[in-house]
């Protein structure tokens, strides 16, 4: 067999460890809502978590991804080194593009096991910067971008907790804590209708179909806009109609068996905001799977080094089912610690931290501000139980997860320079004449 077919199917195995991760740590956030409101139980979270992150990896994933994640690296100052052999550059390439993937995989299924949500985005920057350090020097690491990532650990929670706080104090005072709660839902419900509805078609557009919409010149900045208030106005009107049959008979009922009607009313709508966030991180963090180990595959090929690379559609397939792989078996565990400890969710509570972290998401993606889903999503449900006091989340859970967010990126760093110095001593002799051919 020939020795890069090897190199590759090493690789894929790899990249499909960091998949798994990724299904299992990353991918379970997007369903926490979900699951800690009962809207949906752990199994049916699996399966449409599944369905919407395969769907988006597979059919709007990038076909053309970044040879190193965020631009944190750039292979060129490698490739440009004097007094390096022919084909060194790019075996070195390989080498630590595989020590990135593999030590990034590794932190995120420590992190899983112990139900801590941490970045897989932060982690493959953190695992690439580490090898760039010691490839090429600390000035091959782009340090602005690494400052905006690390800014992004504040501005994430932040600004999703802000939102989510003022969605559900919405919600809270004009619907659950009036005197018949079911007739000011009737009043009050399309107006979440209709902020879901456009923040989610947005959302889809930009951060799930961005890898396709260049195909389609007509559906510019104005048009995707109107298509969403247009689309947000006629779901408000249905879901009008739709509250006022489902509360029909409850308006009269004591509070109690009110609000837990209202309360059955966000359901659907809990479940929707979530299945959105699966797909477009399907769409979007698949390239942290995929986009390392595209770059080998590229490199194993044509001996060539280059800033993007495509992505043939069965690597597409194999970050996509890995994902699944992942939270499939092990997601219940970051589900759990997302959905359940950090506060208590209900449907509505849900629904206002989804929109929170969706919007926030959209927007700074807009701003080009680097941030994580992750974290906006646990700043948003921080945000929901601030709504109920200092007492509505639990400080010692949030201060585990804020500490595992701060150590990511220099755990994948510090062990990605470990591996990397192991594989270059070891493959990099072995290596050279593959690619130089």
């Amino acid at each position: 067999m020939d020795i890069s077919t090897v190199i590759i199917g090493l690789t894929a195995l790899i990249g499909l460890y960091m998949a798994w991760n990724i299904g299992a740590n990353d991918v379970a956030n997007s369903m926490a809502d979900a699951v800690g409101s009962k809207a949906l139980s752990i199994k049916q979270a699996v399966i449409l978590a599944g369905i919407c992150e395969f769907a988006g990896a597979v059919l709007v994933g990038s076909h053309v991804t970044e040879t190193v994640r965020k631009g944190i690296v750039d292979p060129s100052l490698l490739a440009n080194m004097p007094g390096l052999r022919e084909g060194e550059a790019a075996a070195i390439i390989v080498i630590g593009m595989a020590a990135a993937l593999l030590c990034a995989a590794i932190w995120l299924n420590l992190a899983t096991f112990i139900g801590m949500p941490v970045s897989t985005t932060h982690s493959i920057v953190g695992a690439v910067a580490g090898f760039g350090i010691v490839a090429v020097g600390v000035n091959a690491v782009n340090w602005t971008k690494m400052s905006q990532i690390v800014a992004s650990w504040f501005i994430s929670p932040l600004f999703g907790g802000i939102c989510a706080f003022v969605i559900f104090k919405f919600i809270s005072r004009r619907i659950l804590g009036r005197t018949r709660p079911a007739r000011a839902a009737i009043i009050y419900t399309p107006f979440i209708v209709f902020l879901l509805v456009m923040v989610v078609t947005l959302a889809t557009v930009y951060k799930g179909l961005k890898h396709v919409i260049g195909n389609i010149p007509w559906l510019t900045d104005n048009v995707t806009l109107l298509l969403a208030v247009g689309l947000a106005l006629v779901t408000a009107y249905a879901s009008r109609i739709y509250v006022r049959a489902k509360l029909k008979d409850k308006r009269e009922l004591p509070i109690a068996k009110q609000l837990e009607a209202v309360e059955n009313v966000f359901v659907p709508l809990v479940i929707i905001s979530s299945c959105s966030v699966a797909f477009a991180h399907g769409a979007n963090d698949v390239a942290n799977a995929i986009g390392p180990f595209a770059a080998i595959v590229h490199i194993l090929q044509t001996g060539d080094v280059a800033m993007k690379v495509g992505v043939p559609f069965w690597v597409l397939c194999l970050g996509g089912a890995g994902i699944v792989l992942g939270l499939a078996s092990y997601g219940h565990k970051v589900m759990t610690t997302v959905g359940t400890k950090i506060c208590e969710i209900t449907p509505s509570r849900g629904v206002a931290a989804d929109i929170a972290a969706t919007a926030t998401v959209l927007i700074c993606t807009r701003l080009a501000l680097p941030v994580s889903t992750t974290h906006t999503l646990v700043g948003a449900i921080m945000g929901i139980g601030l709504a109920r006091g200092l007492g509505g989340i639990d400080g010692e859970v949030t201060r585990r997860i804020f500490g595992s967010w701060f150590i990511t990126v220099p755990i994948a760093a510090i062990l990605s320079i470990i591996l990397f110095v192991i594989g270059r001593a070891v493959f990099l002799e072995m290596l050279i004449p593959v690619i130089a051919g």
